[in-house]
């Protein structure tokens, strides 16, 4: 019996502007690690529009048989199946020249994103980039309402979560050998940020 894909409704809603911040940056890439895969769709859609692309997907190992459910049916050979990967635990050990991950850092804790920045210069070749998608703060202030009405929703579930400041963010990515090159307001109060590696991490 095969598994049943599970569907995640914002990824249908927001794969097309991530696809648009996607295209240029990874244009001349080659491998794609996807940090926290969920449940699989943008993989899937991302590789077939970027059929260049070797895309690696990740997540817990929960969410595997629904990652595989959706690289199943796409019949896509360029979406590999998704290896474990615990940001403050487990790391591959290939080396990537892209990373990108979506609605992650603000449903991780504190400690886990430090642990994921200071993670990435082992799995990163020396030109890679880094692209990430999701809502974030500004100077320590919400940039909408919904932003923070979704923040009070994401610690009342767990304390540990929420919106995180995106000078914070940049700073433990400089902290990597990280810069920023580009930072794009994206619907629904989301922003697209997109890191060069520049020196290998301090």
């Amino acid at each position: 019996m095969n598994p049943i894909k599970p569907d995640a409704p914002s990824c249908e809603r927001n794969r097309d502007p991530i696809l648009t911040l996607l295209r240029p940056h990874f244009a001349d890439r080659h491998h794609v690690l996807e940090i926290g895969s969920g449940t699989g769709q943008h993989a899937v859609y991302f590789a077939a529009a970027m059929p260049h692309l070797r895309w690696q997907t990740s997540d817990r190992v929960a969410c595997h048989a629904g990652i595989r459910a959706w690289i199943d049916e796409s019949g896509l050979a360029n979406v590999l199946p998704p290896i474990e990967l615990d940001v403050a635990g487990c790391w591959p050990t290939t080396r990537y020249d892209a990373i990108f991950t979506s609605n992650t850092l603000h449903i991780i804790s504190a400690a886990q994103v430090e642990a994921l920045f200071a993670a990435l210069p082992a799995v990163m070749s020396d030109d890679a980039r880094l692209a990430v998608y999701g809502p974030f703060n500004e100077q320590g202030r919400y940039t909408s309402p919904s932003n923070g009405e979704f923040d009070a929703m994401l610690k009342a579930r767990d304390p540990l979560s929420g919106l995180r400041d995106i000078e914070w963010v940049d700073a433990l990515a400089q902290q990597s050998g990280l810069r920023l090159i580009e930072d794009r307001a994206m619907p629904a109060n989301n922003r697209g940020l997109v890191w060069q590696r520049v020196a290998a991490a301090s």
